[in-house]
């Protein structure tokens, strides 16, 4: 239960007035599936309460979709902006990261987080009610899943320190891989065999973009933590729109 709370308090603003160790939100990292499933849940509770208002669907839509950024304190919209200002910026490696430190939005960061909301949103009234909440539900599990993973299986870009070395030292497969199943387990309660097909679209979205950021800057930091999560959510509410 302590490592759900610090998951709880590093990855959302639900209020847990505790103190950790570094290790403690270290090893928590098991729990960001369930952190998300929690993030999910309230989305999905704004979205619901405002179709019982009988809201407009663009507003419904856009009410879900805020209250997934919200409920995780924007902390990933953050992280797509900067590795878009960096990434798209032409500049050598080292230039690229020191960009993506800097924490003033550039052009490229504001239409990296314009894009991402304005995908999730469309893809989110594209959906009939009962299965927006379910994708609303779904997606932040496989957006933080996603996290986990990719902390195991990428290499560090910088040489020391930033947000995500905590994490580092307490990675294992295991982990990853419980987070795999607890995507999976998910996906088909939540949305059935279209749920699996989504999963596995929004996985090779992480793959290539993971190897993307090899290419850009050897690895991932915080920012590409944050822009995966957002990457993988948005590209699986758009693959839950397929065929509709």
């Amino acid at each position: 239960m302590k490592g759900l709370l610090a998951a709880l308090q590093f990855l959302s603003v639900l209020p847990i007035h505790q103190q950790f160790e570094a290790d403690d939100i270290g090893r928590s990292q098991v729990w960001f599936p369930m952190v998300g499933l929690i993030i999910g849940v309230c989305a999905a509770m704004v979205y619901g309460l405002t179709l019982l208002l009988e809201l407009p669907v663009f507003v419904s839509g856009l009410a879900g979709v805020m209250a997934l950024a919200a409920f995780s304190g924007f902390f990933h919209l953050d992280g797509v902006a900067d590795t878009a200002d960096g990434f798209f910026s032409s500049r050598t490696r080292s230039q690229m990261l020191d960009i993506m430190r800097d924490s003033r939005i550039g052009t490229m960061g504001a239409i990296g987080i314009f894009s991402v909301l304005a995908f999730k949103w469309a893809a989110l009234i594209s959906l009939i009610p009962s299965a927006g909440w379910r994708v609303l539900v779904l997606a932040p599990i496989v957006g933080r899943a996603g996290q986990v993973i990719t902390m195991t299986y990428m290499p560090y870009a910088r040489p020391k320190g930033g947000l995500a070395s905590v994490f580092l030292a307490h990675c294992s497969r295991q982990t990853a891989l419980k987070g795999i199943l607890f995507c999976l387990a998910a996906a088909v309660i939540l949305c059935g065999m279209r749920g699996i097909l989504s999963l596995i679209i929004a996985g090779i979205f992480g793959v290539c973009f993971n190897f993307w950021c090899l290419r850009k800057i050897n690895g991932m930091t915080g920012d590409t933590l944050g822009a995966v999560s957002e990457g993988l959510e948005m590209v699986l509410m758009c693959a839950m729109c397929m065929g509709t």
